[in-house]
């Protein structure tokens, strides 16, 4: 039954091929160059096809990129780049800085290798070698290696003046100290916000980098210029003193006082104090004087700072005169100013930022060093202040 039902089939599909071919055929002539076409059908397959297989290839490149995370292989080039991981750069901070500088091809490869290695979470700040086109494996095994860090550190002391701090500065890295002396005139080329140069205490303001050079040990870049050197130290001190929290703090617990009065006030307790226990306390003894009492500082490191800053040379406060201590002339002079002087006398380390900042409560008005290890005694009144002369020339330390 089935072959006949295969057989029938099979004629019926003959008889239908034939009547099809006669009528294609009925009262036409024959076409000549059938083979042309033929030939043009046969380029449009091939490009179609083409076009097919370039599309399919893009497509499936694509894709593949979604789950390949792109890497380089092995060392790198022959080609050196200097990579500086600043505090606080969180892996994708460091990946985007190289993938910048091209020494990897992907963030994503960075952060992945970053990931599957816990000593990545102790990368130290500092400048890196390394080299173009690294994987990014490679590349987190330099970082991850302190001794791989390019050292050309600086230390700048707390409590040293802008002009000191130049000095400093040139002694340890070969450049002149006009070179830094230059850098920065230009006030308002660093990054220090506006309000850090406001003041409520009805005095004018006077632009300087003094107070703004955070103390502390730096790494520097290759070959720095003064400029570069300043624009750290400035980032420091608004990294910290932000960390602090200071200028909030500052405003909301100090009666209104600006920031910019309270970093005066902290350079001045960091070059009086002979002891870091103290900061504090003498902050406080130029808040009660100055906004409390309207009493002159009469504080002789401010009039040394004036005498520094006119380029004359600075006096131990046994050889101070009348006549220093009346001089108009020496706008630092607080013996004959009253309130807070024009700008910072100095670099305040923290511990000074943090002691001006929230001083401890008391109404001294008075301090004087008592012993060789520089702490000081506080009064409220004159003869207060008077008994704690006669214990400091006691110990020899005031005549």
């Amino acid at each position: 039954m089935i072959d006949d039902l295969d057989l029938a089939f099979d004629e019926r599909a003959d008889k239908g091929r034939h009547r099809r071919s006669y009528r294609k055929n009925v009262g036409k002539k024959k076409r000549k160059g059938g083979g042309g076409k033929t030939a043009v059908a046969f380029l449009m397959a091939l490009v179609l096809l083409g076009a097919l297989g370039v599309g399919a290839w893009y497509g499936f490149d694509r894709i593949q990129s979604y789950f390949v995370t792109a890497d380089y292989d092995g060392a790198g080039t022959a080609e050196k780049v200097n990579i500086e991981v600043k505090q606080g750069a969180s892996a994708t901070d460091i990946a985007n800085l190289m993938v910048k500088a091209d020494v990897v091809k992907s963030a994503k490869a960075f952060i992945e290798a970053a990931d599957a290695d816990s000593k990545s979470k102790n990368i130290q700040p500092g400048v890196y070698g390394l080299r173009k086109q690294m994987s990014a494996k490679a590349a987190l095994a330099v970082l991850v290696d302190p001794k791989n860090k390019i050292v050309n550190g600086v230390t700048v002391p707390e409590g040293l003046t802008m002009l000191s701090t130049f000095k400093k500065l040139s002694d340890q890295t070969k450049i002149p100290v006009k070179d830094f002396q230059a850098a920065a005139k230009n006030v308002d080329s660093f990054d220090i916000p506006p309000f850090w140069f406001e003041r409520r205490d009805g005095k004018k303001v006077t632009k300087s980098l003094e107070g703004f050079l955070f103390p502390d040990t730096y790494e520097m870049p290759p070959k720095p210029t003064a400029k570069q050197i300043l624009d750290i130290m400035v980032n420091r001190f608004l990294t910290v003193t932000g960390d602090m929290k200071f200028a909030d703090t500052v405003q909301a617990k100090r009666g209104g006082i600006a920031p910019y009065e309270a970093l005066i006030v902290a350079s001045l307790a960091q070059a009086e104090a002979g002891n870091k226990d103290d900061l504090g306390k003498i902050a406080r003894v130029a808040y009660n004087r100055v906004y409390l009492k309207d009493m002159p500082l009469q504080f002789d490191v401010t009039l040394n700072y004036g005498l520094e800053a006119a380029g004359k040379p600075t006096k131990a406060s046994k050889d101070m005169s009348p006549a220093d201590y009346a001089n108009a002339g020496n706008k630092y002079n607080s013996h004959y100013y009253k309130g807070l002087t024009p700008t910072p006398i100095d670099s305040p380390g923290k511990d000074a930022l943090q002691g001006a900042m929230d001083p401890p409560a008391g109404q001294w008005l008075f301090f004087v060093a008592i012993d060789k290890q520089g702490h000081s005694a506080f009064a409220v009144t004159d003869e207060e202040h008077e008994a704690n002369k006669v214990k400091a020339r006691e110990a020899g330390i005031i005549n």
